[in-house]
């Protein structure tokens, strides 16, 4: 096989087709890649071991794609698919067979890549909100969520009831939980930020930066050794009654887990927003509503942000990432991009504005989202990662 190949002319056009199987008691994924050489009328059979990631980015990429021979990866080996080892080459093939093997391959490969499970719709859990915002789900899987202007945090359980967690709750807004089970709040009534232990006790962590009140923390993420990430963006409200002072700039903060000094980590965004980070702690996505758009950093160990990156052209107001690294945003629905920044799936959400998401439940593969007035779920086909 190799040395039919080399003996191609090197600006000979080959197709690649492929298709994809998981096998084994682990599921491990398998990529078979078929080339055709329409010149030299045959069709080459691989077989691929890799990460799924590199999987994920040969089979989206690749499928029914046209190359020329210089430019095929080099990561390709024959495999022995014919029985004692020996590698097999297939001359021309009927390409109506071929094209079932596509079919059939690709139906089964198609579902495993949905995100949404199978039939699965959009379902309104409860309502009768004035607007509901910043879910974040416990351990245990129970989501919490605020209801800004009515000025309590609620609780749907992992069994399916609604119980309000905490009222008044200084108008909170985004929520995350941390390992140790505390719940931080982004409480803009006072411009603070909150750790509410698991006892219900309320601690402002944070009130100011450099002797300047903040605009309003609206949306945190927390790394898994505790340092917290959040945005401060501008929304004037009719309750605050602090009348002429000075505020800071619009910006993202970083509170290491010491909680000693607050640091702004991004003072470029016009109207920093939605926010979440990847669960190795390496990557942090930042919306930034105001100019719509969405960036990505690289995570420095002494919590600074390097590598800023357009990500995609469209901002968020929440954000939720899962397994797989595909990134969650909202505004008219729940728009979701793979990590490359590829759009994957919209969901439509049918409220005139959704605001956050997280996973939840038990098995954290119920995607919920906080849309104005209501309150709604659907099942995925893939699991959330941390507490949002």
């Amino acid at each position: 096989c190799t040395q039919e190949l080399k003996s191609c002319q090197l600006q000979d056009t080959v197709k690649l087709e492929a298709i994809s199987y998981f096998c084994g008691k682990h599921r491990e994924p398998v990529l078979i890649l078929f080339l055709v050489l329409p010149k030299k009328g045959k069709t080459f059979a691989f077989r691929l071991y890799e990460e799924p990631p590199l999987l994920a980015t040969l089979a989206n990429s690749c499928t029914a794609s046209d190359f020329v021979l210089t430019s095929f990866p080099e990561t390709l080996f024959s495999y022995p698919l014919a029985d004692k080892g020996k590698t097999m080459r297939i001359k021309k093939l009927s390409m109506m067979v071929l094209a079932l093997v596509f079919v059939s391959h690709a139906v089964v490969f198609a579902a495993d890549e949905q995100i949404i499970a199978p039939g699965a719709k959009v379902e309104k859990l409860a309502g009768d909100f004035k607007f509901t915002e910043g879910p974040a789900s416990d351990a245990e899987g129970n989501v919490f969520f605020t209801d800004q202007p009515n000025n309590r945090i609620l609780k749907w359980s992992v069994d399916g009831k609604l119980s309000t967690y905490l009222e008044p709750s200084g108008r909170s807004n985004g929520l995350c939980f941390d390992r140790q089970g505390n719940l931080w709040a982004c409480a803009d009534e006072k411009n603070e930020l909150w750790r509410i232990d698991p006892a219900g006790k309320i601690a402002v962590v944070v009130r100011e930066h450099q002797g300047k009140i903040l605009n309003g923390p609206n949306d945190i993420w927390l790394r898994s050794d505790g340092g917290a990430y959040f945005t401060d963006p501008l929304y004037p409200r009719p309750y605050w009654i602090q009348g002429s002072v000075e505020r800071g700039p619009e910006v993202v903060y970083y509170l290491p887990p010491d909680g000693k000094k607050l640091l702004c980590v991004a003072d470029d965004l016009k109207k920093p927003n939605g926010i979440i980070g990847t669960p190795d702690d390496k990557t942090l996505y930042v919306a930034d509503i105001g100019g719509n758009k969405t960036y990505v950093y690289d995570i420095q160990p002494d919590g600074t942000l390097t590598n800023k990156k357009l990500f995609c052209q469209l901002g968020s107001d929440g954000m939720t990432i899962d397994e797989r690294g595909n990134v969650y945003l909202t505004g008219k629905g729940v728009t979701v991009f793979d990590k490359t920044g590829k759009q994957i799936e919209h969901i439509d959400v049918p409220e005139s504005w959704t605001a956050n998401v997280c996973f939840g439940g038990k098995d954290r593969q119920t995607l919920f989202i906080t849309a104005s007035k209501g309150f709604y779920g659907v099942r995925m086909n893939v699991k959330g990662a941390g507490s949002q």
